[in-house]
């Protein structure tokens, strides 16, 4: 769905629309109320943030800053492990299938949202074909694409020709059954992103007052919110997860500038900073004095070619693009610019997701390593650049992309030998970029980048490789890709799956829309007031863990 730094990435994917991206708006001078000290709330975490870009629900939040806050306040299906990723049952007592597209889902009883009401079948029920219905225009209905009768409450065109997804059925309070449009054995992993989170009955009987100050079932439940300034989190007393708070609260500071945040940490009137500014993380470790996180994360970045343009999808045309790929000296890079904090990509998932969940390193091969002789003769024998140069697009607003592709043109010019094989053609803001990729007007290379949703192979694959999924964004397809995929998901277990979505990774990398850039880190840094802080496989600071002083 959603990339490059993490300030523009969406909740999945840097550069993607639809499907994609939780895009942070942070970027900009001055601070709200985080950047005026002030005495600190005991047992409160004060915390970095920027105001999300629409009111936080689960169906209408889809960039990072709001979906921060929904990770605090709810609780889905299932959850993800802050240290590997792996979905774990949360409300949901099991989730169970005999043919991987028919399940019946049965909740835990006990649990209960911040006002004290049940947390029902009905409460899933409900949220999801809200989320669906197209007329309700909630960025994350894809979600439910999978779920029989989607066509009907979401059409492509026109009016829906029914409210409620015929595939969701409320057996009793604590059971409710799903029937998907394809199998997918997966499925039940994907639960624990924040679509598919329950509601309470207040989000329907007064959906203002509800966006005013949220309900959920999490660990936090908010108490205030004023744009611009701040959002008040606490406790939440009614919460029945085994992961709760370690402190009183959190206290998530509105900033419109990373220097200023960094400024604040560095001065003790901030205590977490999860976004820390690229000119900084040379010296934040010595800054820091060791408060400084550096993590492998679910975030990668590439660079996509436009595959409905004919000049770009011709055989030779691949042996241009994988000349390109080799072209590119990505340690050199990742070296100079990001200091440690990116790694060269050599597959299109990401290290978080290991072995058992479909990171195979090595997958890319020689197509991902720096071999400027043979660069130069796969070029030319694929007739080389079309008009003789090419172009690398992207945004500047926000991030270093700028510099990233800057040093990334300078590579492959001194590679083919000739000062102008690449240019950097940057635009100046992420919403003209994605206006440009939405309308297919892009003629050369583009960034492009995903953060996951959930720690799933399926998820860095099908959505932006698939023929004409949600975040295919290079307009690439291919018959083979998408029957190998379809196979995956009709696979009765997790390792037949991944397998099987291996074999589509390695057919998408012979084709090659995109080429593997680097695996993206989280960064953080936090306050000698609290201890026990960590980035989860999705950079997000794990705020329950974290105690103060």
């Amino acid at each position: 769905m959603r990339g490059a730094t993490r300030v523009t990435l969406a909740r999945r994917a840097l550069a993607a629309a639809g499907a994609v991206a939780l895009t942070a708006t942070a970027c900009g001078g001055g601070s709200g109320s985080g950047g005026v000290g002030g005495t600190p709330q005991d047992g409160v975490v004060r915390a970095f943030w920027t105001d999300p870009q629409h009111p936080v629900e689960p169906a209408n939040t889809n960039e990072v800053q709001g979906g921060k806050v929904l990770d605090m306040i709810f609780r889905g299906l299932k959850k993800y492990d802050p240290r590997t990723g792996r979905a774990q049952n949360a409300v949901a007592r099991s989730i169970r299938t005999g043919d991987q597209q028919n399940f019946t889902i049965t909740l835990e009883k006990g649990w209960k949202f911040s006002d004290g009401t049940p947390v029902t079948a009905k409460s899933f029920v409900d949220a999801w074909n809200y989320g669906a219905l197209v007329t309700n225009k909630q960025v994350n209905s894809y979600f439910f694409q999978y779920i029989e009768g989607y066509d009907a409450v979401h059409p492509d065109k026109g009016k829906p020709t029914a409210r409620t997804l015929s595939g969701l059925k409320v057996k009793n309070d604590h059971t409710f059954t799903v029937k998907l449009n394809q199998k997918f054995s997966l499925w039940p992993d994907t639960l624990g992103y924040s679509a598919y989170a329950p509601l309470p009955k207040s989000f329907f009987t007064d959906h203002a007052g509800w966006l005013k100050k949220p309900v959920g079932n999490g660990p936090y439940k908010v108490d205030s919110y004023t744009k611009g300034q701040s959002m008040q989190l606490s406790r939440n007393p009614h919460y029945q997860g085994d992961d709760k708070p370690r402190n009183k609260g959190v206290e998530l500071r509105v900033y419109t500038d990373q220097n200023t945040g960094y400024t604040d940490l560095q001065a003790g009137n901030l205590d977490v900073v999860d976004e820390l500014p690229a000119g900084q993380l040379k010296n934040a470790r010595r800054d820091l004095g060791g408060r400084y996180i550096n993590q492998p994360a679910g975030i990668t970045q590439s660079i996509s070619f436009p595959m409905y343009d004919k000049k770009w999808r011709s055989e030779k045309a691949a042996m241009v693009r994988r000349g390109l790929s080799k072209a590119i000296n990505r340690k050199e890079v990742t070296d100079k610019i990001y200091h440690g904090t990116r790694e060269p990509a050599t597959d299109l998932t990401s290290p978080v997701l290991g072995r058992a969940g479909g990171h195979k390193p090595g997958l890319c091969g020689t197509t991902c390593e720096y071999d400027p002789a043979e660069a130069r003769k796969l070029v030319k024998r694929g007739g080389g650049l079309p008009g003789g140069r090419i172009t690398l697009t992207s945004n500047v607003d926000t991030g270093s992309h700028r510099q990233w592709m800057e040093a990334v043109c300078n590579s492959i010019n001194r590679t083919l030998r000739k000062n102008d094989a690449c240019t950097v053609n940057p635009v100046p803001t992420f919403s003209e970029f994605r206006s440009d990729i939405s309308g297919q007007k892009m003629k050369g290379m583009f960034r492009t980048g995903w953060q996951m949703d959930y720690p799933l192979i399926q998820n860095f694959v099908q959505p932006v490789y698939y023929t004409d999924a949600s975040s295919n964004d290079s307009g690439f397809s291919d018959p083979k890709v998408d029957r190998i995929i379809d196979q995956a998901n009709a696979a009765p277990d997790q390792q037949q799956a991944v397998r099987l979505y291996q074999q589509a990774e390695k057919r998408i990398i012979e084709k090659l829309p995109a080429i593997p850039l680097w695996y993206q880190n989280g960064n953080a840094g936090y306050s000698e007031r609290v201890s026990n802080v960590r980035l989860n496989p999705f950079s997000v600071p794990v705020f329950t863990d974290i105690k103060v002083k």
